[in-house]
Parts: structure tokens; sequence; C-alpha cells
């Protein structure tokens, strides 16, 4: 079944290797997908939050911050979000 997901990253430094053209061309090739916003994409995914979040850290920098909400479970998983945004997403997500 596929997973509804939201994508939403920021890239502190863009780099030759790697930067906003790897990291689209990978959530492109997840699944369905839309370009809703300049870094919040809608993709429909065979994959969970967590996978689709530990796939796609793999291309981008220790610094950058990224998060995938799976709208179709009602979960998701992140990196390097600002610690107060962890606390209140944690405290208030609906379980």
């Amino acid at each position: 079944m596929a997973n509804n997901l939201f994508i939403s990253y920021d890239l502190n430094q863009e780099q030759t290797s790697s930067g906003y053209p790897v990291l689209i061309e990978k959530i492109k090739s997840l699944g369905n997908w839309a370009h809703i916003q300049k870094s919040f994409w809608y993709v429909s995914s065979n994959l969970d939050s967590e996978s689709t979040a530990k796939y796609l850290r793999s291309y981008i920098d220790n610094n950058d911050a990224l998060i995938v909400i799976d709208a179709t479970n009602n979960n998701a998983y992140w990196f390097n979000l600002q610690s107060e945004l962890e606390n209140q997403m944690q405290n208030n997500w609906p379980r």
C-alpha cells in the first residue's frame, strides 16, 4: 500500500557533489510526486517516514534539517530539527 508522504528540508550549504539537485532527484525516485513549494514535496511511496528519512539523510549534510511526515499512518521522522520543535511535536502529536 502506498503512503502519503510529505517531505521538507533545509539545506544549509549547497555543495557541488550534493545539495538540491541530488536530493530532488532522490525524492523524485521514491514514487509519484508533486513539488508543492521550494523545499516541500508530496510523494506517494511504499516506504514509511523512517525509511524515507534515513534514505534521504545520506544525501544531505550533517547540519541540514529534514522531516518526513507520513499522513497515511499519522507519524513522522526527522533529523536536526530544533529541540524546542521536536519537544513540541512529540508532546502534541495525536496518538
